[in-house]
């Protein structure tokens, strides 16, 4: 993606040293090939398939007037770069480089941004960070999954987008006002050290469980990345705000504090931040709290115990960037629902609720379907599948995890992508065995929402948020929450 703003900056005020002490006035930045224009910088960055370094001879046809990469980078493209004019620029690390030159290149961030990484809950405690940050008045956006949301909004492709869309988005958020930020930090995103030019104020972490084996090498490597959030991103001035009743918060607290970063510690155990106690009823939980000394009492409109942990984290992340902590628990009772986590979409006639939920890892199925458990009085029905051309080895744990926990159990389609359907359905169904296989989603949902009685509740995991289920290489439009309505409305006779 290539980003301009309409202004030139020199290659020394953009932190770069070109060989040969070579200067140049750079036009904009691209990741692209495709989207340079005459004087723009093209970053030639080492990727999983191939090396950008095979672009350069392309972007120097566009008139690329710097050149960031590495060695390798270099050498791939020695005689193209020798025959131009170009400025060169070799770094060790050209992601790093690009991250820290991008956010130099846009200049402004809103003053407060954090960052949450873990493997589940990114998204509701960026949100619900948010939604503190507005229920005290401040303009406030977050960053992620679903976009960037709050008091000035825009589309993502990724959870954590590459550095030159990222600090497009923070100076556009900063020339809307805005001056607090959350953001997701994938594991991915900071592997590639996309986040390296965000200045943080504070960082928080979740939990860690199976997930993006099919990018990371092992589990200490998919560790490693997340921990580069405190190791290397959050400055030493920082807050760390950290689930330590997850076995690697205690990892992650030690990296904190060796860095001598303030840490907030949160859990249900010996935390800064405790949570003493949770009663659940069909709409909600009451939860108490204590803190400094002091106990607290709220009602949150959300279902999921585990959702009293998430709203815990963000308000120790609120707390960190400077709001007043009696203030913030006052905020709790207006927290509303993410899109596609634990959502409610529909009622039946018979008061049987459908829930929706993002749940696509073995853990977070376990988790979410344990936590529907206290709001429901009768049966729990789950709707599960595994996505395709990702991590094949979580997909009987989470047939496993869903029939170990559910009454009964909904075995579909999630996002087949390039591999066979049937083939994915077979590898959830080995941890499920006593499930029912429906492929296509849209029957899966309504054979769910018609087995509902009094008192039951239907989970449909996996999709949460998303608007569109990719088969081969085509995105057809399908909402998890809108199906559900559809099919209530369908067999109360409601009319569609």
């Amino acid at each position: 993606m290539s980003m301009t703003a309409g202004h030139s900056k020199s290659l020394t005020e953009l932190g770069l040293t070109a060989r040969a002490g070579r200067e140049a006035q750079v036009t904009g930045l691209a990741v692209d090939s495709r989207e340079v224009k005459e004087g723009y910088l093209f970053a030639a960055l080492p990727g999983t398939r191939v090396h950008g370094g095979e672009f350069i001879q392309f972007a120097l046809r566009m008139g690329a007037g710097a050149i960031l990469t590495d060695a390798e980078g270099a050498e791939i493209a020695a005689d193209e770069l020798a025959a131009s004019d170009a400025a060169l620029i070799i770094a060790e690390d050209p992601r790093q480089a690009l991250a820290y030159t991008a956010a130099l290149w846009w200049g402004a961030q809103p003053e407060h941004v954090i960052a949450v990484t873990g493997t589940n809950g990114k998204t509701s405690v960026s949100a619900f960070t948010r939604q503190i940050w507005q229920a005290l008045g401040k303009r406030a956006v977050n960053l992620g999954t679903t976009g960037v949301e709050g008091d000035w909004t825009a589309p993502l492709q990724h959870t954590t987008p590459e550095p030159i869309t990222l600090h497009r988005m923070l100076a556009g958020a900063a020339a809307a006002d805005v001056t607090h930020a959350a953001m997701e930090a994938s594991s991915h995103g900071l592997a590639q050290r996309r986040l390296d030019g965000v200045q943080l104020k504070a960082a928080g972490f979740t939990n860690f469980t199976q997930d993006h084996l099919d990018y990371h090498e092992t589990f200490d490597d998919y560790f490693a990345a997340k921990a580069g959030l405190f190791a290397r991103v959050l400055p030493e001035e920082g807050t760390a705000v950290i689930n330590i009743d997850d076995p690697r918060g205690v990892d992650m607290l030690a990296i904190a504090k060796a860095r001598g970063q303030q840490v907030i510690t949160v859990g249900r155990h010996a935390a800064d931040l405790c949570l003493e106690g949770q009663r659940f009823d069909a709409t909600g939980q009451e939860i108490r709290l204590s803190w400094g000394g002091a106990v607290y009492q709220a009602r949150l409109g959300l279902i999921g115990g585990f959702q009293a942990e998430n709203v815990l984290l963000a308000a120790g992340l609120a707390i960190a960037c400077g709001a007043p902590a009696g203030e913030v628990f006052d905020c709790l009772p207006m927290l509303g629902t993410v899109r596609g986590r634990m959502q409610l979409a529909a009622t039946r006639d018979n008061g049987a609720a459908v829930f929706v939920d993002y749940a696509h890892t073995p853990d977070a199925v376990s988790t979410a379907i344990k936590a529907l458990r206290p709001h429901v009085m009768g049966r729990l029905v789950a709707i599960v599948g595994a996505g395709g051309d990702r991590d094949a080895g979580k997909r009987p744990l989470m047939g496993r995890a869903a029939q170990e926990n559910a009454d009964m159990v909904i075995v579909t389609d999630d996002n087949p992508r390039s591999e066979d359907p049937a083939s994915i359905r077979a590898a959830v169904l080995a941890g499920a065995p006593d499930a029912i296989e429906v492929g296509d989603r849209a029957e899966a949902i309504l054979r769910g929402v018609d087995a509902l009685g009094p008192g039951d509740a239907l989970l449909v995991c996996g999709k949460g948020h998303e608007t569109g289920q990719t088969v081969g290489d085509t995105v057809y439009p399908f909402d998890d929450v809108e199906q559900s309505s559809v099919a209530v409305a369908a067999l109360d006779g409601k009319g569609l």
